[in-house]
């Protein structure tokens, strides 16, 4: 499992709704919304 890094929902590779790269580390995501709010904030 992995934690999305947005809400700190624990979430299945698998089954993530999408995942982003970032400083060489991949992120999984619960919902396209956790992932959009990633998108804009990149940076943290």
């Amino acid at each position: 499992m992995a934690k999305d890094p947005v809400c700190g929902m624990e979430v299945d590779p698998k089954r993530a709704a999408g995942s982003r790269t970032h400083d060489h580390m991949t992120f999984f995501f619960c919902s396209q919304g956790c992932l959009k709010a990633f998108d804009s904030d990149s940076h943290r």
